[in-house]
């Protein structure tokens, strides 16, 4: 497209982006301007680095939205992009510009961190989610609007609060004995801190193209997921990670006031979230290596566990399926899609280490029993195939070495491997053993269920062992593995299978 004299529509909204070129942040500021718009919203984009006039038809070109036009003035071009087709515009009224918070903010560091608050003892054999919990589709437009700008955060926080409450009365039909809030508010289990924390960003996976080294190969490994990259965003640093407002604390802090049974919340680990958040593709990082994001992830992580244990969770549980990923996904010609996968491989037992020494570092000083770890081997389609293969053995010595007390473990699946590999996991470990498979349409029958729960009682002992699915029934928000209705119906056949034991 030549440049023309001068643009025939007025923008909605207009930034100045100087000599950042698309690999080097200003992609990250477009899509901080233009999410807010609406259809057919013109957004301007000032800017002094040449290469933006190659760069940004092409990333136009791939997220569906529309170079409308350009001009060029004295080494000053002005582009006019156009939230996708122009033509869904109506009229050529402006909508109202969204204010955009300053790209980087001062990170906030507690003085203080607050001690862990009493609650209710889990007994043996209780039986609890992973996690997540299939979305309403009005809860699902509710948290697009509102990572768009579409939606307040007093209007997202209320529709929230209606999707947990039904997330939390069909837990106490199925009969749990401890709730989650169904991570209602969450796109996903990992990727949503990067909307909360400071100077992180959520940003499509297909936006990444436009800032990798090799972008033939990124584009081939998006090819690869079964997820829409389009759809899926992905966190992205750009200055110093800070937690000046709450990971989960508001989750927990909800929960409570809608029962008074034990609640446990989930939060991505930190060797995940390390994971997610370091992306060597990238062509420019606020962070010089791995090892000093990796302390800033610790920290925040470590900040958020003080508040939730202090506001009431009976357990947090940190999510580190991307272990197996570690130790099985090098068989794989493709990576697989979870989250932490995009960035680059490494040898598994320096990582493993690596990932055990973050957590631990996480927990210390923190009451065990009140801690815990899952790993599965990923959950974003119902198609088994498209998961990692591998059972247990190669995670074992991780699992012996984690400072938390409850190891939350898929074990319904094949996929797995034998569960006669944990026996030698320490005494003093309990084991939430996955005994249906959320993957499945179909409800394990009573007695199926039954001889599982027998066998990790054989071998664990009664004392040790809590009752799972083997994982969230919808870690991506927009891509559920089951609905409503099965993920009850897989809950209540835990609890019906668990009367067996009394």
């Amino acid at each position: 497209m030549d440049p023309v004299e001068q643009h025939a529509h007025e923008p909605d909204s207009s930034f100045d982006g100087g000599d950042l070129d698309c690999g080097g942040g200003l992609l990250l500021l477009i899509r901080r301007h233009i999410d807010p718009l609406e259809p057919g919203g013109l957004l301007e984009i000032l800017s002094t680095d040449s290469t933006v006039e190659v760069e940004l038809p092409a990333w136009c070109r791939l997220t569906g939205n529309e170079l409308f036009s350009w001009t060029n003035s004295g080494g000053r071009s002005s582009f006019l992009v156009s939230k996708g087709p122009f033509s869904v515009r109506n009229g050529d009224r402006a909508t109202p510009a969204h204010r955009v918070q300053p790209l980087r903010v001062e990170t906030s560091i507690p003085e203080s961190l607050p001690r862990p608050a009493p609650t209710p003892e889990i007994a043996p054999l209780s039986v609890m989610g992973i996690g997540s919990w299939p979305r309403p589709g009005w809860m699902l437009r509710a948290m697009h609007d509102w990572m768009e700008g579409r939606l307040s955060d007093e209007e997202f926080r209320e529709t929230g609060e209606d999707a947990v409450r039904l997330a939390i009365d069909a837990q106490v039909r199925a009969g749990v004995d401890v709730l989650t809030d169904g991570e209602q508010r969450r796109d996903n289990y990992a990727s949503f801190v990067g909307g909360l924390l400071d100077n992180c960003q959520l940003i499509p996976l297909s936006d990444l193209t436009a800032m990798v080294d090799d972008a033939d190969k990124f584009q081939r490994e998006l090819r690869a997921l079964d997820v829409p990259a389009g759809e899926v965003r992905h966190p992205v640093v750009y200055g110093r990670l800070g937690r000046s407002r709450s990971l989960a604390v508001h989750e927990i802090e909800y929960a409570r006031t809608c029962s008074d049974m034990p609640v446990k919340v989930a939060l991505p680990g930190p060797y995940l979230l390390t994971r997610t958040m370091w992306l060597d593709c990238l062509t420019d990082r606020p962070y010089e290596t791995r090892d000093e994001l990796a302390r800033d992830v610790v920290r925040v992580l470590r900040e958020e566990t003080h508040f939730l244990l202090s506001s009431g969770a009976a357990l947090v549980q940190f999510d580190e399926p991307v272990l197996t990923e570690v130790v099985f996904g090098g068989e794989r010609a493709e990576r697989t899609f979870m989250c932490g996968a995009l960035s680059e491989r490494l040898e598994p037992g320096p990582e493993l280490d690596f990932a055990v020494g973050l957590l631990n570092e996480v927990v210390h000083g923190l009451p065990q029993e009140r801690l815990g770890l899952h790993v599965c081997r990923g959950n974003w389609t119902p198609d088994e195939s498209a998961a990692l293969i591998g059972g247990y053995g190669p995670l074992v010595d991780v699992l012996n070495r984690v400072e938390v007390g409850t190891l939350f473990l898929e074990l319904a699946t094949p996929r797995a491997g034998d569960i006669e590999v944990l026996s030698a996991l320490p005494d003093d470990r309990r084991i939430g053993v996955g005994v249906v498979n959320p993957k499945t349409a179909e409800v394990e029958p009573t007695e199926e269920v039954r001889q599982r729960i027998s066998r990790a009682i054989n071998l664990f002992g009664r004392e040790r062992v809590l009752l799972t699915p083997d994982c969230g029934f919808a870690t991506y928000a927009d891509n559920p593995v089951s609905s409503a209705q099965v993920a009850e119906a897989k809950l209540r056949a835990i609890v019906e299978a668990r009367g067996f034991f009394y």
